[in-house]
Formats: structure tokens, C-alpha cells, sequence
């Protein structure tokens, strides 16, 4: 589970063109993790 603060750990995802992003892409700005529950889930 991550903690608010805590930095998060490197990982890598395809972007809606299919390129490899990594979070390291991003050291030294601020960015925001959003995480969401399956789609179409109730609630």
C-alpha cells in the first residue's frame, strides 16, 4: 500500500499510443497517481 509522502516505486506503462512511459520519466516535477477500481464495478 502506498502512504501519502512515501515516494512511490518505478514502473512502466504504454501510453494510448502504445509508447513505454516510465514514473522516472518524470523526476523532479509533481506529478499525480490516480488509481480507480475495475470498470463497472458498483460503488
Amino acid at each position: 500500500m502506498l502512504v501519502e509522502g512515501i515516494k512511490a516505486p518505478d514502473f512502466a506503462l504504454k501510453d494510448k499510443d502504445g509508447n513505454l512511459v516510465r514514473l522516472s520519466d518524470f523526476r523532479g516535477k509533481r506529478v499525480v497517481l490516480y488509481f480507480y477500481s475495475k470498470d463497472n464495478t458498483s460503488g
